[in-house]
C-alpha cells in the first residue's frame, strides 16, 4: 500500500524526496512537510520509510497479512544497524521482523561523492580521446 507521512513528526529534511524512485515525495510549500502527491504510483519500494530519520512515514498493510483495525509500524533504528517491522494485530499479538541496513547516507557521503564526480570529469575533460 502506498505510504503516507505523519505530519507532526515531519521536519522537512527532504531526504525521503530525494530517494524516491518515482518521484512522488514531495515537499509541500506551504507546510514545509513531506508529502506522497501520487499514491496511486508509489512502487511500496519503501525507500522513502527506511531513509526517514524522525521516523515520519509509514504504509498502509494489505489486508491479506494485516486485517482491518490492525497497525503496522516500519522504524529506522540507526544505532542497531536495522529497520524493523512491528504488526500489530487486532488480537494483541504481534510480530517482528528485522532487515539490516545497507548504507547510511548522510551529508559527509554526498560531499565525498560531488567530489569524487567532479574529479572524474576533470580527468575526462583533460583526456583526449578521438
Amino acid at each position: 500500500m502506498p505510504t503516507f507521512v505523519y505530519m507532526t513528526a515531519c521536519d522537512g529534511c527532504g531526504y525521503c524526496v530525494d530517494i524516491c524512485p518515482s518521484d512522488i515525495m514531495h515537499i509541500d510549500p506551504v507546510t514545509r512537510r513531506a508529502v506522497n502527491i501520487e499514491p496511486n504510483f508509489c512502487w511500496e519500494c519503501y525507500s522513502c520509510i527506511k531513509a526517514c530519520p524522525q521516523n515520519a512515514i509509514d504504509d498502509r498493510g494489505y489486508s491479506d497479512f494485516a486485517p482491518m483495525n490492525h497497525k503496522v509500524r516500519v522504524l529506522r533504528e540507526p544505532e542497531k544497524g536495522v529497520i524493523s517491522w512491528r504488526l500489530k494485530f487486532r488480537d494483541g499479538r504481534e510480530k517482528h521482523f528485522e532487515s539490516p541496513i545497507r548504507h547510511i547516507i548522510n551529508q559527509k557521503d554526498i560531499v565525498m561523492q560531488t567530489s569524487i564526480n567532479k574529479n572524474m570529469q576533470d580527468i575526462f575533460d583533460t583526456m583526449d580521446i578521438r
